[in-house]
């Protein structure tokens, strides 16, 4: 029995190292190696300072810049250790209410008519609370405001929203999406 025991310890100690510790360092090193950027959270940074991550929405409110999705991860939104959605099913009143609440918002910022049709991504949040990019129409929808916040042309504006619209990856995958942190940078950068 001591014998089994022994061999169970050795065992044990020896698929800790390998897959605890060997493991680990090796892709941590592979991935540092091979894709070096994503592997450190995929951050921007302007004049060598983290200003946000690609991969994590960020809660812009200035009218100065393009709004993304509302969050429901933390208790403020937007908190990567609270990433989750708001679980709200389509007959809650507080989901009902929220979203009417964006809605409203979304139409007194952008002076839009009760006629428009507001794409569902300015007013409802993604499931992990955290989506950083909105759709093509959401930011389009934006474009006036900002070009008056900021003494632009709305031409201008536009043009910078379709330079920005990422295509479905492959031709097939997801839908066409415009990173909103990308985008605010690159509002930031016109003169």
């Amino acid at each position: 029995m001591w014998k089994q025991t022994i061999s169970a310890l050795r065992l044990l100690l020896l698929l800790t190292v390998v897959t605890g510790i060997a493991y680990p360092l090796a892709m941590t090193g592979v991935a540092q190696a091979v894709f070096p950027k994503q592997a450190n959270g995929s951050l921007v940074y302007v004049n060598d300072k983290a200003v946000g991550s690609i991969l994590l929405g960020q809660n812009f409110t200035a009218a100065k810049y393009f709004h993304g999705r509302p969050s429901s991860a933390g208790t403020d939104g937007y908190d990567a250790a609270g990433s989750s959605g708001s679980n709200l099913g389509p007959t809650s009143k507080k989901l009902v209410d929220t979203v009417n609440g964006n809605i409203e918002k979304i139409r007194s910022e952008n002076q839009i008519a009760e006629s428009v049709s507001i794409p569902s991504d300015l007013v409802m949040a993604s499931a992990s609370g955290l989506d950083p990019d909105t759709s093509p129409e959401a930011a389009y929808l934006q474009v006036n405001r900002i070009a008056a916040e900021r003494g632009i042309s709305e031409n201008e504006i536009r043009g910078l929203v379709t330079s920005h619209v990422q295509v479905r990856q492959f031709g097939f995958l997801g839908a066409e999406r415009v990173n909103v942190l990308a985008l605010n940078m690159a509002l930031d950068r016109l003169k």
